[in-house]
């Protein structure tokens, strides 16, 4: 009987060892994770709170974007996203697929047009070179 009793505070012991040892584990594969993200920002074009609530919806529906930030008066999507997990053209499809501009991709037309009106921005027109 004192034998389990000698037995059962060694294990007391072990099991506050493996706690420590688990939570070290923890922040260590924390610390890498955090190593992998970056911070970049493109222009994406819109108008309003709606198109904010769009284009964020759009870029943080993909794995790997950890924070998205459409500001409004700057028309510029910060983002901080793992380039491990997701490439950055991809964000910018998404984008583009939710009816908004974005500085590499054009939304769609058809997309474009259902928008709402307050949300319907001036595009440039993309002239074809004349041919003399």
């Amino acid at each position: 009987m004192l034998d389990f009793v000698i037995n059962f505070k060694n294990f007391k012991k072990m099991n506050k060892y493996i706690y420590i040892l688990f939570l070290f584990a923890t922040f260590l594969l924390n610390a890498q994770d955090s190593s992998n993200k970056q911070k970049t920002s493109f222009k994406v074009f819109g108008n309003c709170e709606m198109c904010k609530m769009r284009i964020e919806k759009a870029a943080l529906s993909l794995k790997g974007v950890k924070y998205a930030n459409w500001s409004i008066p700057e028309n510029q999507l910060t983002l901080i996203y793992n380039p491990n997990r997701i490439e950055l053209l991809d964000v910018h499809d998404s984008v583009a697929l939710s009816g908004h501009d974005t500085s590499l991709k054009e939304a769609p037309n058809d997309i474009y047009n259902e928008l709402p009106l307050c949300c319907l921005y001036p595009r440039e027109e993309k002239t074809k070179p004349r041919y003399k």
